[in-house]
């Protein structure tokens, strides 16, 4: 176990869109001793986890990373392969120093180093593990810019009667191919995009139910540019006011495609209301009938990685974290990429440049030389 602290200037936590922008921009500008931390053992991130049938031709729009050319790739191939390839080609190009796989346990504040420092210069402690769970050398810092995004902490809601259920439960993140559902009783719950991607595809071999909270609401307007302004703005006010943060897949909706109106035309969009409880054998409607089910596969989301930051206590009384920037309004040695407005590969190359320039800008403020 190394126990020797190690000093640096600032930290990346994760090596995702996010984080491999942060690295490309602090390789650019110099100057700052950086370290870039994944937990994955390859590059990737969370796209190395993607289902097989989402494709290129399926996956929303994927984003170039800084100094790169635009991801290229038949329609066909899984994205999972696909854009892993593509990071990978990014590490090798720009010779990202990224030290894997390593998990971040937490971020506290050094008790040792602080002294009368001001708040936003005090150090940082950053604490992770190896392989095998082995501890490493802490980290001094003076920033952390995370970026670990939702993949690792998929939601699923509480449920009455749900660990009785003597069928199958997985999460979206476990979801591998319809084939494995072949014959079955799927109930897909939630009104994402997700859940109507599995829809469509179990639908095809097997028995498919969807439910939802509430209603779901397809624009009849196409996606635009206006449109993704408006979203992107409404999210920015959330984390600027401190609200829970909300996603900007969630606030841009759903939409209807060629697709989607065939699947509505077939009955395949039916959508029931949520059941009111789990039964050892399916669910119970809000009709009171009982319906067999072999599988409820929940669709409902992911929240976001941010659970080494706890001792930081970032979050306020409502439940959110207020941001000015990519900074946290009240602690500006921690900066959130991929985070609220941020949260599309566009808007994480934005956040990793923005985050670097102000990352430079309060170093030098507080006379750190750069």
């Amino acid at each position: 176990m190394e126990t020797e602290v190690r000093n640096v200037d600032v930290v990346v936590i994760g090596a995702g869109q996010a984080g491999l922008s942060a690295a490309y921009h602090l390789q650019r500008r110099g100057g700052l001793r950086a370290v870039i931390l994944d937990a994955e053992d390859q590059p990737g991130g969370a796209w190395r986890h993607r289902w097989e049938s989402l494709t290129m031709a399926t996956v929303n729009g994927i984003h170039e990373l800084p100094g790169m050319p635009p991801v290229e790739a038949a329609d066909e191939l899984p994205a999972h392969r696909v854009v892993p390839d593509y990071f990978a080609d990014f590490e090798r190009r720009f010779e990202v120093p990224i030290e894997r796989p390593v998990r971040v346990t937490s971020v506290e504040d050094d008790p040792v180093a602080g002294g009368a420092a001001a708040d936003d210069a005090r150090p940082l402690l950053v604490h992770s593990s190896g392989p095998e769970g082995r501890r490493r050398a802490p980290l001094r810092t003076r920033a952390v810019l995370n970026a670990t995004g939702t993949w690792t902490r998929p939601f699923v809601p509480a449920h009455p009667g749900a660990a009785d259920f003597r069928g199958l439960q997985l999460h979206t993140a476990e979801y591998g191919r319809a084939e494995d559902f072949a014959g079955r009783r799927v109930g897909i719950i939630g009104g994402g995009i997700s859940a109507l991607g599995h829809l469509l595809e179990i639908a095809e071999v097997a028995q498919a139910f969807w439910f939802t909270r509430r209603e779901p609401v397809f624009a009849e307007r196409p996606f635009s540019e206006e449109v993704g302004r408006e979203v992107i703005a409404g999210v920015t006010q959330r984390v600027q006011q401190g609200l829970p943060v909300r996603s900007v897949v969630s606030a841009t909706g759903l939409a209807w495609t060629p697709e989607l109106r065939r699947a509505q035309r077939r009955g395949l969009l039916d959508r029931r209301p949520m059941f009111t409880a789990i039964t050892p054998t399916g669910v119970r409607e809000v009709s009171g009938e009982q319906l067999p089910l072999d599988v409820l596969l929940w669709a409902t989301g992911f929240r976001h990685e941010l659970r080494h930051l706890r001792p930081l206590r970032l979050h306020n009384a409502r439940g959110g974290i207020t941001m000015d920037g990519t900074a946290v309004a009240e602690d500006p040695r921690i900066h959130l990429l991929g985070y609220g407005p941020s949260a599309s590969t566009i808007g994480a190359n934005r956040a990793g440049r923005a985050a670097v320039s102000r990352l430079h800008r309060d170093l030098a403020r507080q006379g750190v030389p750069a």
